[in-house]
């Protein structure tokens, strides 16, 4: 025999517990699981139903159903002791047959029913043996909680001994604040130590102030010259090195980041920032006057192909490092795309702009601001642009998964426009919880699997006329189609929808114009197949 799910189902057909024991689509677990509060009739003796492709085995347990589902080829003598086998461990974990009590214990449940049937056959088992398999301790989840103890043990010991080793630190330098044989020191440590012969003061000397009075400085002051504790000998004020907390990174630490990151975690490293370095990754304008268009990307791509949104927002900033070059206008030209829509700074000369497409302020004898105070300049332009033409998507991606025999086989593959060239091209396809990394059985680019988000990421680093299109095929075990989406894509491009471009620096109070120069690019700010 073989069944196919073992549920708990109510009367009014609510699903309590439900367990899959073969290779089948949940939907089609659910659609049955669904049909069969319809296929119960009221008043029939027998407790078995069967439909055109299944057989349903159930048991009435109260206000419950004990079900169970079969393919027709079944013994019915066997799905009957199996069911009978069922019922009697019910009522083993859950302590009241209602809803509310064996939703309580449904996990419980789960791993019972496992014991019972493997892969749709029942095993030879009875009611104690279950209980006493599922009550079974795992020796290697005690081996972990040990070693996990002695970890945290090992800390506590490393904790109790740096604490311990600021408060000699403490005491150290609070001797040498309140004065005593410190004080001592700071008057002339050197000449105590060297007039001690001469005045004949020792531990076993019988002056006044010799160890006999219980005082023992020949000692006290022999320990401070002898065992120094990190402290100059000129100053009793200075503070104590060498103790309290070392900053660093023990062995330990380094193999736990190691294994962080063959993980796939991004982990950030200390690292001392040098005088001249830079917060941003752009680095800083060198000519006079700097000129930046940006333009982002949002596009949502349907699976079975077409767009439901594509959008672009574009900025033209300004970034001027001098004041003399301040008083400028700039002359730009565009690629006249009718669907882009511009829209000017309210501080801008709007007629200026619509009839000789110039950008410059109302007011002419205001000058721009100057300065590296802001990264992102001046704003001076803004422009956006919706469609829904496909053809106007720079990077379309077609996703193939299908499931063969006990491995699903995903097939993708990437097609970009003749109108970018682009870089750094970035495919993150999820992926099912896996053990082990998924087999890529061929790729045009490079590929990496971040274990930790269960991701796939299939790395372009330039995408022009060579490779306008391209493929990567890679197997898991059985997924659903679903679990590959949303296929999230990023990348960058020097060139930009609207070919915004800077014709000229027109000066307002005469003189050559000033150099300047123009940053493009466009990236990608929400790029998905969903």
């Amino acid at each position: 025999m073989v069944v196919l799910a073992a549920s708990i189902v109510s009367k009014s057909g609510k699903v309590l517990v439900s367990r899959q024991f073969v290779d089948m689509s949940r939907i089609r677990i659910e659609g049955l699981l669904a049909a069969f509060p319809k296929l119960v009739g009221t008043g029939k003796q027998h407790t078995y139903v069967e439909t055109e492709n299944v057989r349903y085995v159930y048991q009435p347990i109260e206000a419950l159903y004990l079900l169970l589902v079969t393919n027709k080829q079944s013994n019915i003598l066997e799905d009957l002791d199996t069911l009978r086998l069922l019922s009697k461990l019910v009522p083993e974990y859950s302590l009241s047959m209602d809803e509310e009590g064996i939703c309580k214990t449904a996990f419980d449940l789960i791993f019972a029913f496992d014991e019972v049937i493997s892969l749709g056959h029942k095993e030879n088992v009875t009611v104690a043996q279950v209980k006493q398999y599922c009550e079974m301790e795992s020796h290697e989840e005690k081996l972990h909680k040990l070693v996990l103890q002695s970890k945290i043990n090992e800390t506590k010991d490393v904790m109790k001994r740096k604490a311990s080793e600021i408060d000699k630190s403490k005491i150290e330098k609070n001797r040498g604040d309140k004065g005593g044989f410190m004080s001592l020191q700071s008057m002339g440590s050197g000449k105590i130590d060297n007039g001690l012969g001469d005045l004949g003061i020792s531990s076993g000397g019988g002056g006044g102030f010799g160890s006999s009075s219980g005082f023992g400085l020949g000692a006290d002051v022999e320990s401070f010259s002898s065992k120094p504790k990190g402290r100059p000998l000129s100053s009793a004020t200075a503070p104590p090195k060498g103790l309290g907390m070392q900053l660093g990174k023990s062995q330990r630490t380094n193999q736990f980041l190691e294994s962080l990151k063959a993980e796939g975690e991004v982990i950030v490293e200390d690292v001392q920032p040098s005088v001249g370095s830079s917060k941003s990754a752009i680095p800083p304008p060198t000519d006079p006057v700097t000129l930046s268009v940006e333009e982002k990307l949002n596009v949502s791509l349907k699976r079975d192909g077409g767009v439901s949104n594509f959008d672009l927002q574009g900025t033209m900033s300004l970034q001027i490092l001098n004041q003399e070059d301040a008083h400028i206008q700039v002359q730009i030209e565009t690629g006249g795309n009718p669907g882009i829509l511009f829209k000017t700074h309210p501080n801008m000369n709007k007629e200026l702009f619509s009839n000789e497409n110039i950008l410059g302020l109302k007011d002419p004898n205001r000058p721009f601001p100057t300065g590296q105070g802001s990264d992102a300049g001046v704003g001076l332009l803004k422009w956006r642009m919706q469609s829904t033409d496909e053809s106007m998507v720079p990077l379309t991606i077609n996703c193939w998964p299908s499931v063969s025999g006990n491995e699903t086989y995903v097939s993708i593959e990437y097609e970009a426009s003749s109108m970018f060239d682009l870089r750094n091209v970035v495919i993150s396809v999820p992926l099912p919880a896996l053990r082990e990394a998924p087999s890529v059985r061929q790729i045009d680019g490079e590929w990496r699997y971040d274990s930790r988000n269960s991701v796939l990421e299939w790395s372009i680093v330039l995408i022009d006329n060579s490779n306008r299109s391209g493929s990567m095929e890679f197997v898991v075990p059985p997924a659903d189609s679903s679990v590959f989406f949303p296929i999230s894509v990023r990348f960058s491009a020097t060139s930009t929808f609207s070919d915004m471009k800077v014709v000229n620096i027109l000066p307002l109070r005469g003189g050559a114009p000033p150099k300047y120069a123009q940053r493009t690019q466009l990236i990608t700010e929400n790029y998905q197949v969903v």
